[in-house]
């Protein structure tokens, strides 16, 4: 936004200043704030409903440029970030799945760890038994020798060992061969467990890639939103509609002008003051506007001191004289209400 000097600026005729009879201080032209609205969008101005004159609000929306292919982008975006939700998902199933395989593998190792033989506690009944018959053995072999009971019966006790000996050596192999497998099974649940531990690592790779790719449309989606905001003409501030460039049916590109709003409400007298006076004047101190009003002289308004310019320059060259031409001046701006009779361009006066 910007203002806008429609004149250059009356100088102020410091010589009639000093004169009693004059009851201004300075003199100027009438400013008013205007905006040149452009385009931000490109494509064809499908509305524009204003016309010169009309009053605007602040952020009323005025028209609209066709915005077509931007929606059709979005449109697409929309389903392939579905398209995406709907692989992740898939890939979330598919985690899971392999997670609970892997628990149950491992459940299963744990069931059969549990089968384990233990051979001393399978066996320790069976080995009791031939010690029993060993130290039986021995007792016997001493009561042969001394004539006090038959060799048959030593005979007998090794053959029952022999017994024994083979069936404890039968239940040995039994008892390792059922382990060995045991352990080949664990070993299998093992590289199973790491199977599935990598395919759950997989999907959730898989999983957060749909994420990112998701991301990224989010990202290009927000461009395009924003590129369908600025398809929408509307008024930055509150004023009055006093040009308009282009037609509804016609091309707009970005930059191209649309139209020009100004605030009407509020008027600027842009006068030029003298070093002394600019010693007595000060933002926001109140002074006396007069604006022409022809065959019926002047009318007068308060208005307020808004701008003092920091720099001096020259007197306007519109002042001829040399003399008036060395003197420096400041510029000064006065904001007044406009009850409507104050147009752009209109000379004034004031007072301070």
């Amino acid at each position: 936004m910007k203002r806008l000097m429609l004149f250059a600026a009356i100088p102020v005729l410091f010589a009639a200043c000093q004169d009693k009879d004059v009851q201004y201080d300075a003199s100027g032209v009438f400013e008013v704030t205007e905006v040149t609205v452009s385009a931000q969008a490109t494509g064809e101005i499908k509305s524009f409903d204003i016309s010169e004159g009309d009053t605007l609000a602040a952020g009323q929306l005025i028209g609209m440029i066709d915005d077509t292919q931007l929606r059709l982008n979005r449109d697409q975006l929309d389903s392939e970030k579905a398209r995406l939700a709907a692989g992740r998902e898939q890939a979330e199933a598919a985690r899971r799945q392999a997670q609970a395989a892997g628990r149950q593998t491992v459940a299963q190792a744990q069931s059969a760890d549990a089968r384990r033989l233990d051979q001393g506690r399978q066996l320790a009944a069976l080995s009791q038994q031939i010690t029993n018959l060993r130290q039986e053995e021995a007792r016997f072999r001493v009561l042969v020798s001394q004539g006090a009971a038959p060799q048959k019966q030593v005979d007998d006790i090794v053959q029952q060992i022999a017994v024994l000996e083979k069936q404890l050596a039968a239940s040995q192999e039994q008892i390792a061969t059922t382990n060995t497998g045991i352990t080949l099974g664990q070993a299998a649940y093992d590289a199973g467990l790491q199977g599935f531990t990598a395919q759950a690592e997989g999907y959730g790779a898989q999983a957060r890639g749909y994420d990112a790719q998701a991301e990224g449309i989010t990202t290009q989606q927000a461009i395009i939103d924003d590129r369908l905001s600025h398809t929408a003409i509307s008024s930055p501030i509150a004023g009055t509609v006093l040009a308009k460039y282009m037609e509804a049916g016609e091309y707009a590109v970005p930059g191209r002008a649309l139209f020009k709003v100004g605030n009407l409400r509020m008027m600027t007298l842009r006068a030029y003051v003298s070093a002394e006076q600019a010693t007595r004047i000060k933002v926001g101190q109140r002074a006396t506007v007069y604006a022409d009003q022809g065959a019926d002289g002047r009318k007068a308004y308060t208005g307020t001191v808004t701008w003092i310019s920091d720099r001096a320059e020259f007197t306007p060259r519109t002042i001829q004289t040399r003399d008036e031409r060395a003197n420096l001046v400041y510029a000064v701006k006065i904001s007044v209400p406009n009850d409507g009779l104050i147009k752009r361009g209109m000379y004034g006066d004031v007072k301070f």
